[in-house]
């Protein structure tokens, strides 16, 4: 895919991953963000989509732009979230589509899984480096449970929200002229490889 159709496509996540909070904070409780985790949703889907450059710069960028657009997330969250989610973008786009996850039968799964684990262990590196730069003893490994069991839900949202939408997309080919378009905007084998996956999806199923 173009720089320029990934860069439209981006916006777009982006756009989404600045609003789709904003929403939630309207409707719901002040904690409610923290519970079901909006911002995630349109970050993972960029790695899937734009791949892992574009999904760890949307990743980086989506805390910074709200939180100077309606001040969410809180300061003292920024910087982690600014990494944590740079983790998710990058480690989605990673595995789907650098290493061709996409083609296999539960690449979308494992991505998203993959992804998840990532973000949080980013979080974590992150958390202990400011405790430690900072000399700040009360974080302890406890935050990072107390920061997963929290959102939960939100977690629950997204293993059953991110594979049907990337199922939908590539149903519709939309996945397919991303991931398998080659420079010149022809299609590649893999895309032939890709409709032999879904294929024999279809046939086992």
């Amino acid at each position: 895919m173009s720089i320029s159709r990934k860069t439209a496509v981006g916006g777009l996540m982006l756009a989404l991953a600045v609003i789709l909070p904003r929403v939630v904070h309207l409707v719901g409780a002040a904690d409610l963000g923290r519970i079901l985790l909006p911002m995630h949703i349109p970050v993972l889907l960029s790695g899937f989509i734009v791949g892992p450059v574009f999904g760890l710069a949307i990743g980086a960028l989506s805390p910074v732009l709200s939180y100077l657009l309606s001040g969410m997330p809180a300061p003292d969250r920024l910087v982690f979230m600014v990494f944590e989610l740079a983790g998710y973008g990058f480690m989605s786009g990673l595995l789907y589509q650098s290493f061709k996850l996409c083609k296999t039968r539960y690449g979308t799964a494992v991505s998203l899984v993959g992804a998840m684990v990532f973000g949080r262990l980013v979080y974590a590196l992150a958390l202990f480096a400011a405790a430690d730069l900072l000399n700040i003893s009360k974080i302890k490994p406890a935050a990072v449970i107390d920061a997963v069991t929290a959102g939960i839900i939100g977690i629950v949202i997204q293993i059953i929200l991110i594979p049907a939408v990337i199922y939908l997309l590539k149903k519709s080919r939309v996945i397919d002229s991303f991931v398998f378009q080659d420079k010149s905007g022809g299609v590649t084998e893999d895309l032939a490889a890709g409709e032999k996956g879904r294929a024999d999806e279809q046939n086992h199923d």
